[in-house]
């Protein structure tokens, strides 16, 4: 496993509902700048280590999909282990970040997200907390929706820092 020998630097945003799109206004996006090396060999293999360890199996490897979606079930980290991308964040006329190889995303259930360009190169690691998943959602979310993206269980530890900050310190009410 990569070491990280300190905790990235955590940017928090926080979005509110969107033409559909119910994002969480009570939990903020995460977002970790060069998280891990990227230049180290098989970044996606870090992600992947760097997840579990702290306790968030990884599920996939992929991109990010083209079009608004937002996860009811679950929440997402990412990690962009090759490429770059531009991503909406919120839904329609919502926020847009700049991701690179070695930048991490928390996306609380509920937050829309969608990629405007990437280089062909772009891929991410996604992974949930044990017994969550991401579903995808496009249409409007719906009273059930918003009452189980508010009740969903909150994660025991960080995705990229474990247990020293990150959800620890931003997600707690």
């Amino acid at each position: 496993m990569e070491k990280i020998t300190a905790a990235p630097a955590i940017q928090t945003l926080t979005l509110d509902s969107n033409l559909g799109i119910p994002n969480n206004p009570s939990l903020p996006v995460l977002m970790y700048a060069s998280a891990i090396d990227a230049t180290a060999h098989d970044p996606a293999k870090a992600f992947e280590a760097l997840f579990g360890a702290n306790g968030w199996p990884p599920q996939w490897r992929y991109g990010v999909y083209d079009f608004h979606h937002y996860h009811t079930r679950g929440h997402e980290v990412l990690g962009v282990y090759a490429g770059r991308a531009r991503l909406m964040l919120g839904g329609p006329n919502g926020h847009v970040i700049e991701v690179n190889a070695g930048d991490a995303l928390l996306l609380p259930a509920g937050t829309g997200h969608c990629n405007l360009e990437s280089s062909d190169d772009f891929a991410v690691v996604g992974a949930y907390p044990p017994g969550q998943e991401g579903d995808i959602n496009r249409e409007p979310a719906t009273p059930a929706q918003i009452e189980q993206i508010a009740h969903l269980r909150f994660p025991a530890s960080d995705p990229v820092i474990g247990h020293r900050g990150g959800v620890v310190e931003h997600w707690r009410k």
